[in-house]
């Protein structure tokens, strides 16, 4: 039996013109297009395991995959052969060779995603697809203020969508940082792992916060599961990017 390796792919795409990251029925997911790339390469099919989802127009800077294969070729063949077939709208960063046993998903430390908010007073065709735009003003003191309860391990079980089949929904949040760049507000959230949707509901909730339309201690109301208290809306897939993954 021939020795398999297990090659790291480190993959950048805008995700706009894709139902997700994971492959289904109902259209083109990232996976799909990044297998095919990789078997036209390697003339055999291959099957890719990754770190994690995305929803339908959720973007990556940096999707983290391995597979396995007997391929004796070079590994910057890997990258550059399969980003000849892959769409203008994906392409493989980075790859390596990774040891036995190692997992896309399980062996995954941690997690960087990165909501982005233009706050324009008119629209921006070249940020329509990366970002969400709200009109009027948000502050950002507040936004911080209510970020700050996230942080730490919880019980995020308010913070999910109802499609979530987590088997727990206790999470660690390493960090929430909120900053601003003249019209654009960017919330970085680092941590263990996210449950479905959970970063995007964060996102609307302290969006909410930011305009007034709820307390800074909700959130904290929200993570002990106190009744009458809901999250604010799921924040729009497109202004949601995964930064990075951490082994």
């Amino acid at each position: 039996m021939s020795y398999m390796r297990t090659i790291f792919l480190s993959i950048e795409f805008v995700g706009t013109a894709y139902v997700g990251w994971q492959n289904q029925t109902n259209g083109l997911a990232v996976q799909e297009v990044v297998e095919s790339a990789l078997a036209q390469v390697l003339k055999q099919k291959v099957r890719i395991h990754s770190s994690g989802r995305t929803d339908a127009g959720v973007h990556a800077r940096g999707m983290a995959v391995h597979f396995k294969t007997a391929s004796d070729i070079p590994l910057q063949a890997f990258r550059d052969g399969a980003n000849r077939f892959l769409p203008a709208d994906v392409v493989i960063r980075e790859v390596r060779e990774m040891p036995e046993g190692f997992h896309a998903r399980y062996s995954a430390k941690g997690k960087w995603y990165r909501y982005t908010i233009y706050l324009g007073d008119v629209r921006s065709p070249l940020s329509a697809q990366t970002a969400w735009h709200l009109r009027g003003n948000l502050n950002l003191d507040l936004l911080r203020s209510a970020a700050w309860f996230l942080v730490g391990k919880h019980d995020f079980q308010a913070f999910r969508s109802s499609g979530c089949v987590a088997k727990t929904s206790v999470r660690e949040i390493f960090k929430i940082d909120v900053t601003a760049d003249r019209e654009f507000v960017y919330i970085d959230i680092k941590g263990s792992g996210f449950l479905r949707n959970m970063v995007r509901i964060i996102a609307g909730t302290l969006v909410e916060v930011g305009q007034g339309k709820r307390p800074v201690n909700d959130l904290q109301k929200l993570l002990q599961g106190e009744k009458g208290v809901i999250c604010g809306p799921t924040a729009p897939a497109h202004g949601l990017c995964l930064q990075e993954v951490w082994y």
